[in-house]
């Protein structure tokens, strides 16, 4: 497992990322909708870990090439797959409010279970660590990935499947937006991303050890 999970990391973004291209290009031949729900996991990758990593230095990727401790390739690692996925359970546009809140739920579902299963054995082989709490109070990798992953995939799940479906919505309702309006709606999804997972993580995390979660715990000494 610890060598094909180190070999993913490589193989499954050049051929996800074209590939989930291509899917929601056929889905939608409209590039705003295309990189709402393609680019966005992508760049979200890319920030979020980037800063839990070299800025706040809670995360890090025990990988061959790294800047800092982040893995340059990682926002397609996270954005090709969640794009794949987010397109295998898509089914039809939304077409109303309940649609844009069923295909939310759906996508937050479907990236938290599978993500949480990543980030596990990800922890168990060595290939990310995480300074969390559990981390620190000598928990074993499920512990520790529970207290972060549902609460950032599944979140990330959630503000993007609104997006997705948010803006087939609008599409369906008024035609497809103009370009100011198309940059207006992916910058606004884009912070929507962000702020879901991160301010939810936040608060639980506050909830449940009296600290947002955003520093590396320190690791009690052992007795």
């Amino acid at each position: 497992m610890n060598r094909l999970l180190r070999i993913y990391q490589y193989l499954a973004p050049a051929v996800l990322t074209p590939l989930s291209f291509a899917l929601w290009w056929g889905e939608y031949g409209k590039l705003p909708q295309v990189l709402v729900a393609w680019g966005l996991p992508i760049l979200w990758a890319y920030l979020v870990p980037a800063v839990g990593t070299n800025v706040l230095k809670v995360w890090e990727f025990d990988v061959r090439w790294k800047l800092g401790r982040f893995r340059p390739h990682h926002g397609f690692v996270f954005g090709s797959a969640t794009a794949t996925l987010a397109w295998l359970v898509h089914g039809q546009p939304a077409q109303d409010l309940a649609g844009v809140l069923r295909f939310a739920l759906v996508l937050c579902s479907v990236l938290g279970f599978w993500n949480l299963l990543y980030e596990i054995k990800a922890l168990q082989i060595g290939l990310l660590k995480v300074y969390n709490q559990p981390w620190a109070d000598g928990e074993g990798s499920a512990a520790i990935a529970l207290d972060y992953s549902p609460w950032f995939f599944g979140g990330f799940g959630f503000a993007h499947g609104l997006a997705i479906a948010g803006l087939e919505l609008i599409v369906h309702r008024n035609g497809p937006p103009g370009l100011a309006a198309s940059a207006g709606y992916l910058a606004a999804s884009f912070l929507l991303c962000v702020a879901v997972p991160v301010l939810g993580f936040m608060r639980r995390s506050v909830c449940t050890h009296g600290h947002a979660g955003t520093r590396p715990v320190a690791r009690k000494p052992a007795p």
